[in-house]
């Protein structure tokens, strides 16, 4: 098996706000056997995404794959409200770095 970088094997990874208290990553595949590897292998769970984002596990409010769609979701609360003092990313945009680097193995 080769591991590789989720940015190598998802078709989309992104992130944006979901609320000015939240922030959704999103991450696509164009082929089912990837997605389905990556969904069986564990390697996507709350404490790997505590972990990489710094944040307590309960600041993890929503974690989904979703078959039909070839995708998961993860919704977890901002540090700072969007647009308040100390925030750097007001869109909530460029959050989804960490996650495309996690390293998942592939047959």
């Amino acid at each position: 098996m080769a591991a590789k970088k989720l940015y190598d094997v998802a078709k989309v990874i992104r992130s944006k706000n979901s609320g000015p208290f939240s922030i959704t990553l999103d991450v696509l595949f164009s082929e089912k056997e990837i997605y389905d590897r990556i969904k069986e292998s564990g390697v996507i769970t709350r404490e790997k995404i505590a972990e990489i984002y710094r944040l307590r596990p309960e600041a993890i409010t929503q974690m989904v794959f979703f078959d039909a769609a070839l995708g998961f979701k993860i919704t977890f609360d901002r540090k700072v409200s969007s647009g308040t003092c100390f925030d750097s990313d007001v869109y909530g945009a460029q959050q989804h770095a960490p996650l495309g680097e996690i390293m998942v193995e592939l047959p």
